[in-house]
Formats: structure tokens, C-alpha cells, sequence
């Protein structure tokens, strides 16, 4: 526990991570209140719901070019600070567009909403890097899962009974009091400028389009130029598989093999599960994540994740079924965590930006292709068993390639930097 202990006396770290969670605790309530309100108001129109996911997904597409030059270019705590401001004020706008019943106007602003918080996680996690010690990154990454977990158990329960109890326009008001509640708190942190400005100092009116254009190819020469970071991305990026497997895997085995008679009960019962496995994963994750290192944590989860996604397709009831997921749930953190710790020890800190700034948009793409794969052959060239292999499948191949490849990659890196830090500590002679 003194891992937990120690981290929070870092007080520009509490006020962050405080700030990240209340403003994401608003953003889970004012998204399931937008859909249950949607579904009331608007019944007979089904469609505006796949309406609102793809008013998440598409403001990558609109701003991937601009979200890593900005956290290495800007100041990383005023565009923290400014993502709350903004969506805080677009909160109350949207109170006056359902009042008015502009739906597609709300459908805009929940794009630019949207769009503005596709800038906050690179700059964040810049901040990290530079507020933290190296042994305290997997700590914080750790608990980040374990707030995501709190979420999985709780944040729809809590979403859905405020909704019933004040409405949608009590809902949004929340999520904009947390908006708000956040960039105060981040605001009002102190935090040392190369942690906010590894650059040095640049104003909006600087970043030119060329000066973008360059400063992002610049990191993906920057990852391509770099082994064992461009081999951790890569890991990193088949993520983007397992959350387009995931997003329909479960309620396709319950419905259409396990249970199809009370499919969505059992999804429920399922999230419970998963969340609290999660949570107990984040925890012991943690705890060892000061004595293994980064990189064979992040290992070890995804090799064994893989393997427990393959076993689920062997589940031939309901609680079989939910003690299999059980186990990846707890699987889910190591790999988290590790990355976690490993990405801000290897990345200089002058590009994170520029590196989570690749990362997202890859995840997305081929969380996107994963689906459209789904819809595409599934029934029709496969079971729902042999989709849970090939999911699990790419990370038990993942795990072995990190197994053969990384460890001496690591130890090249290794030597390489501690040559650096004792060249840099002779004196210099005349």
C-alpha cells in the first residue's frame, strides 16, 4: 500500500489524477443519459443512437493530425485545463439545444465536445512523464485501471438511476460541474515547466500547417527509427482488436450459444464480473509492478490474455462462461500496466505527444477494420467460437513476439542510455 501512499504526496499528480477522474465520472454520466434520453424522446428513430457512436468515433479523424504536435508544441497544462474549460461550456450550450429540441445541433456540439477531448490524454500523459519518477509510472497507470474498473461496476448504475432522478438537463448539468471542478483543480496546480513545456514556449498562432505537417512526420520517423519503441507500439496498437472484439464478442456468445433467452440480464451480471476481476488485477498488478519489470508485465498479460480469450470459446454454460472472463479480467491490467510503466521510461519526453498522438489513431483503425470484419463474415465464414480464437489468438502471437524479440531490445536500449548518462557526467577538459 505505501506504493499508493508515496505517489499521492506528489500533490500536482493527486490534483490531476482527481481532476481526470471527476471529469471522466461526467462524461460516463452525460453519455448513458444522452442515449437513455434518446431513446425516450426519440423512439421511433433507433438510428440517432448509432448516430451519437459515430459522433465519438469520427473527431479522430478530424483532429489525428493535430493532437501529438500540440501536447509537445503547447502548454500541456493549459490544454489539460482548456479541454475541461470547453467542454464545460459546450455542456451548458447543449442544456439549450435539447431545451429547444435542435437535435442535430446537439449532434454537432457532441462532435466538437468530442473532438476537444481527443487532445487531452497525449497532453496528460506528457504531464505524467514529467511530474513522475520513472519507478512511479506503472503506479499511476495502475491506478488509472483501477478507476476504469470503479467505472465498469458503478457508472452505469450511477448514470442510470441520476438520470431517472433528474433528467437529462440534471444529468448534463453534472457533467459540466465536473468539467468545470477538474480544469480548476488542474489549473491551480503547480507544476515544473518541463513537464508543461518540454519545447519550450510556443503560442497557437506558431503551429503554421507546415510546421504540423513536419513535427508529425517527425514522430513517425521518430517511431520508426526506434525499434523497440516502433515493436511496443505495435503491441500496443492490437488493442484496437481486442476492443472491436469485445465490443460484440460477449453479447454474441450469450445470446446466440449460451443464453438466448435472457441474454441482456446475463450482460449485467457479466459486467459486474469483469469489472470487479479487473479491479482485483489493477491491485495485485500494482503491487508487483515494482518488482517485475515493465516490459515483461506487459508481456506476461498479453500472452496470457490471449490464451484466456481462446478458452472462453470453450465455455458450455453461463457460470463457466463467467469465471473464464473472470480470469482475462484479471489478465486486462498486467498488460495495461505495464505498458503503462514501460512507454514513459523509453519515450523521450520531448515526443509523447507526437507518439500517443500515432498510438490512438492506429488503435481506432484497426479496432474499426475488426469490426467491419465481424459484420462483414460473421455468421456466414465463422462461428462465434473462432472468433474468440483469432482474437486471442493475435495476442498469444503478440506475447511470443515480445517474449523472442524484446528482452534484447531492452538491454541494447539499457546500455545505450546508461552510456549516455556517464558520458554526460565527465568533466569536460581544457
Amino acid at each position: 500500500m505505501k506504493v499508493f501512499a508515496d505517489i499521492f504526496k506528489n500533490r500536482a499528480f493527486t490534483r490531476l489524477f482527481i481532476g481526470n477522474t471527476i471529469s471522466q465520472l461526467g462524461s460516463v454520466i452525460a453519455g448513458t443519459s444522452f442515449m437513455l434520453y434518446l431513446l425516450d424522446r426519440f423512439s421511433d428513430q433507433p438510428a440517432y443512437a448509432s448516430v451519437v457512436e459515430l459522433m465519438y468515433a469520427l473527431p479522430m479523424l478530424a483532429v489525428f493530425l493535430l493532437i501529438g504536435v500540440f501536447a509537445d508544441r503547447l502548454d500541456r497544462q493549459m490544454i489539460v485545463t482548456n479541454c475541461n474549460w470547453i467542454n464545460g461550456i459546450i455542456c451548458f450550450l447543449m442544456l439549450g439545444t435539447i431545451y429547444m429540441d435542435w437535435i442535430y445541433v446537439t449532434f454537432g456540439l457532441l462532435f466538437i465536445g468530442t473532438a476537444i477531448n481527443k487532445f487531452f490524454n497525449p497532453a496528460m500523459y506528457g504531464l505524467i512523464q514529467g511530474i513522475l519518477k520513472e519507478d512511479e509510472y506503472a503506479t499511476s497507470s495502475g491506478l488509472t485501471q483501477m478507476v476504469q474498473a470503479v467505472f465498469m461496476l458503478f457508472g452505469n448504475l450511477i448514470s442510470v438511476y441520476l438520470y431517472w432522478l433528474f433528467g437529462i438537463y440534471g444529468a448534463i448539468m453534472i457533467d459540466a460541474v465536473t468539467y468545470l471542478a477538474a480544469a480548476l483543480l488542474i489549473f491551480s496546480s503547480s507544476m515544473p515547466e518541463k513537464a508543461r513545456i518540454p519545447n519550450g514556449l510556443h503560442r497557437l498562432r506558431d503551429l503554421k500547417i507546415k510546421m504540423v505537417w513536419n513535427d508529425y512526420k517527425l514522430g513517425f520517423k521518430y517511431i520508426t527509427g526506434y525499434k523497440l519503441l516502433l515493436f511496443m507500439i505495435a503491441g500496443a496498437s492490437m488493442f484496437g482488436i481486442v476492443n472491436g472484439g469485445f465490443s460484440v464478442m460477449w453479447v454474441f456468445i450469450l445470446k446466440y450459444k449460451l443464453t438466448p433467452e435472457t441474454y441482456e440480464q446475463m450482460l449485467i451480471y457479466l459486467g459486474i464480473v469483469f469489472g470487479v476481476a479487473v479491479m482485483f488485477g489493477s491491485f495485485i498488478g500494482t503491487l508487483i509492478s515494482g518488482k517485475i519489470k515493465s516490459h515483461i508485465l506487459a508481456t506476461l498479460g498479453i500472452f496470457l490474455m490471449g490464451i484466456s480469450i481462446c478458452i472462453i470459446a470453450l465455455s458450455s454454460n453461463v457460470l463457466s462462461f463467467f469465471i473464464y472472463c473472470a480470469i482475462c479480467g484479471m489478465f486486462l491490467p498486467l498488460a495495461n500496466i505495464g505498458f503503462g510503466g514501460w512507454m514513459p521510461r523509453v519515450v523521450d519526453k520531448k515526443m509523447m505527444g507526437r507518439v500517443q498522438g500515432w498510438i490512438n489513431p492506429v488503435q481506432m483503425l484497426l479496432q474499426s477494420l475488426t469490426l467491419l470484419f465481424i459484420a462483414m463474415f460473421y455468421p456466414k465464414l465463422f462461428s462465434i467460437e473462432t472468433l474468440y480464437y483469432l482474437v486471442g489468438g493475435v495476442m498469444i502471437i503478440v506475447g511470443l513476439f515480445y517474449a523472442v524479440t524484446i528482452p534484447a531490445l531492452v538491454k541494447k536500449d539499457e546500455e545505450k542510455r546508461a552510456a549516455m548518462e556517464a558520458s554526460e557526467k565527465i568533466p569536460a577538459t581544457s
